[in-house]
């Protein structure tokens, strides 16, 4: 599920940041690069400041937003699925799984390899490498 231009930021902010975990990084638009970020304080503006310092050569070629990830959290990775066991997320696939290409429910399970779902139309287990977006939904 990860980008390139994502596994850049992560890697450049891994030295400078490192209490810094990314949730998210997309270019919007062309030419606007909107970051979601987590610390294990909370994002506060100095957060969001130290991130974008770190990020000086990203800023050469895209408009930067750095925000905090608020109710509706991207869930990117294997660890953010198994920390919200029990919550309700929206999973958005390429393709269609099992006749459907968006499920909203409670998640039930994450290995390293899938997350599975309690949707509407059942319960599914859906590989990460079909997701294109998933993200928590308000209870």
């Amino acid at each position: 599920m990860s980008s390139s231009i994502q596994s850049e930021v992560e890697t450049t902010l891994a030295s400078a940041t490192p209490d810094v975990e990314v949730l998210l990084a997309e270019v919007v638009g062309g030419g606007t690069l909107r970051l979601f970020v987590d610390h294990p304080d909370g994002v506060t503006l100095e957060v969001c400041e130290r991130v974008t310092r770190a990020l000086e050569d990203i800023r050469e070629r895209y408009a930067l937003e750095v925000s905090s990830p608020g109710s509706q959290r991207p869930l990117t990775k294997p660890t953010h699925f198994r920390r919200f066991l029990g919550r309700r997320a929206k999973v958005r696939t390429r393709d269609a799984v099992a006749g459907h290409k968006s499920f909203t429910g409670e998640l039930v399970g994450a290995t390293d390899a899938e997350v599975t779902i309690a949707a509407e139309t059942g319960v599914i287990a859906i590989p990460y490498a079909e997701i294109h977006r998933s993200n928590l939904v308000e209870e």
